[in-house]
């Protein structure tokens, strides 16, 4: 069985727990605690699985480790292609990591905890919530004009692909520190209709709360 390393309100975690369960892989949970004692992350046994000291990673069935959300995404389309989170033509998938890869590699690393932290050791909070929601709405303009006339992403496709996915775990970190979205229809009716489905709630951070200690 695989096994993830992961935490309850990661994002980045967030995202594979979705991806697994929509192809309703089978897998440990292991929880990492990244606030508990200074952050269980940085100890040298996780350390030692995964010298970043991030989570999440996947444990293969083969005992192999991959970090780094995108790549355990593409892992598992690879490896369990029969319920996918990519679209069918070649088009489709490069604007699905595209919009995936915005989301994951603009927005994410400059509001992520290590970051917001550091910032933290100059700036008051109220400076520290302009940086995280400049960040987020940039991205979001962008992401919302993209859509506009698209056949592509949930909203007109009948399944969720990665760049959903990636969303979605997105939304839920804006909303935790209030963020207004009021400017970003299309993307919260994405959002509103992926965390109907059963595979997004059970992979929601409030889902995975008898985890944390």
């Amino acid at each position: 069985m695989l096994k993830l390393y992961t935490y309850w309100r990661s994002t980045a975690a967030y995202r594979v727990r979705i991806a697994l369960n929509l192809k309703g892989i089978e897998y440990e949970s292991l929880p990492v605690h990244l606030v508990k004692d200074g952050g269980e992350q940085h100890k040298p046994e996780y350390k030692a699985l995964n010298p970043q000291g991030l989570v999440p990673a996947l444990v293969t069935e083969g005992g192999v480790v991959i970090n780094q959300s995108m790549a355990i995404m593409e892992y598992l389309e690879a490896i369990y292609p029969d319920v996918s989170i990519l679209p069918i033509d070649a088009i489709g998938q490069a604007k699905a990591r595209a919009m995936a890869q915005m989301i994951v590699s603009d927005i994410h690393p400059l509001n992520n905890l290590r970051v917001l932290k550091i910032l933290k050791n100059s700036w008051n909070q109220t400076q520290v919530d302009v940086w995280y929601a400049h960040w987020i709405q940039q991205g979001f303009t962008a992401l919302e004009q993209m859509l506009e006339g698209s056949n592509f992403s949930f909203m007109n496709e009948m399944y969720p692909c990665i760049s959903d996915i990636c969303l979605v775990a997105q939304v839920y970190n804006a909303e935790r520190f209030n963020v207004p979205l009021d400017d970003y229809p299309r993307l919260m009716e994405i959002n509103q209709r992926c965390i109907e489905l059963p595979a997004f709630k059970q992979a929601a951070p409030e889902a995975q709360l008898g985890e944390v200690s």
